[in-house]
């Protein structure tokens, strides 16, 4: 995430008490996995893979402070990252590919998990950061519980593609606070050309709906003096290679419903495949898939970022971040090279 900022002024609303969990509720939701939309129905805990093509094991590409989030998100010393292996989205695009769709990492136990967070607390995160954590969510919940038993006092955040069922949001009442969910598409078919996943906008739409109902207005704190997010919901929107319209009308889509209960993110950080191959390498397979997708080759131009921000003000969103910079030439992309033995 690239130089962010935002004409925000007061965003502070209520927090909104979340209900405990269940203990229990699940029996074995890996051996009829239906955590996702995609409901593959696969058992990835006798070894069947589903289209995340994931285990059962929890796996960890990479766990670290990172600055480069939203500004509450990486408030003082950074956000408190944890990067999950394989992702039941795969877009073709995805700048990581090397976990989304190499599967970089290994399996780490529900231990290794807590102590992860705990390190990361010690180092000063201002919050925990689950990237990518649908397909290992059940595994994911009892993690944060151990932990916070052990002294884990930080906001968790769900950074999340946004293609979730509204089951397994609330299943996170009382483990996630802040919901870092994009909104990728408006449009089917290019949910079908880039994700494979042509049921995308109605379904993030009412995840989205889940999300806000769960996690209500943005509240805010301090930590060594910067504005951290405690509870509430960023909605990111990532524009694309020839996709101003759906992106503008992912924007206008999200605001008339959901108005400033939501955060706005507009970025223009879409990395080219040249450049994540450069930074960290590309699975062959994806390689073959962007073959059939030229328009992707490029970045996105400042001219088509800034009529995206003008219809933005234009629609009254007086809030929103936004990104600075050529923030698809930077090196924004993590090195999941160096953190493979020691997420």
């Amino acid at each position: 995430m690239a130089n962010l900022s935002t004409a925000r002024h007061s965003l502070l609303g209520p927090s909104v008490p979340s209900k405990p969990l269940e203990l229990g509720h699940f029996m074995n939701p890996y051996e009829r996995c239906e955590l996702c939309p995609r409901e593959c129905k696969v058992d990835r805990a006798h070894g069947e893979r589903g289209v995340c093509n994931a285990p059962a094991e929890v796996m960890v590409a990479r766990a670290a402070l990172h600055e480069w989030e939203e500004p509450p998100i990486s408030a003082g010393a950074g956000s408190g990252t944890i990067f999950f292996s394989h992702c039941s989205l795969r877009c073709a695009y995805c700048q990581n590919a090397p976990i989304a769709h190499g599967g970089v990492g290994r399996a780490v136990s529900l231990e290794e998990l807590a102590g992860m967070m705990l390190r990361l607390q010690n180092e000063g995160a201002a919050n925990i950061n689950l990237v990518t954590p649908t397909h290992y969510a059940p595994s994911i919940r009892e993690a944060v519980r151990l932990a916070r038993t052990r002294g884990l006092g930080l906001p968790i955040v769900w950074n999340t593609s946004g293609y979730e069922t509204p089951s397994a949001i609330e299943e996170n009442h009382g483990i996630a606070d802040v919901y870092l969910t994009d909104f990728k598409y408006a449009d089917p078919e290019r949910a079908s050309r880039y994700s494979a996943a042509p049921d995308y906008p109605e379904v993030a739409l009412r995840a989205l709906r889940t999300m806000v109902e769960a996690a209500g207005n943005a509240c805010f704190d301090n930590i060594r003096g910067d504005e951290r997010m405690k509870r509430g919901v960023v909605v990111r929107i990532l524009l694309l290679p020839d996709g101003l319209a759906d992106a503008k009308e992912s924007v206008r889509r999200v605001y008339s419903e959901f108005g400033t209960d939501v955060v706005f993110s507009l970025m223009s950080q879409y990395t080219p495949p040249e450049l994540v191959i450069r930074a960290n390498g590309m699975p062959d397979d994806q390689k073959k898939r962007l073959e059939r997708l030229p328009e992707l080759t490029r970045a996105v131009t400042r001219d088509e970022y800034e009529e995206l921000l003008d219809f933005a003000d234009e629609l009254g969103i007086e809030n929103y971040f936004w990104q600075e910079g050529g923030a698809a030439t930077e090196s924004f992309i993590p090195d999941f090279s160096q953190a493979v033995n020691r997420p």
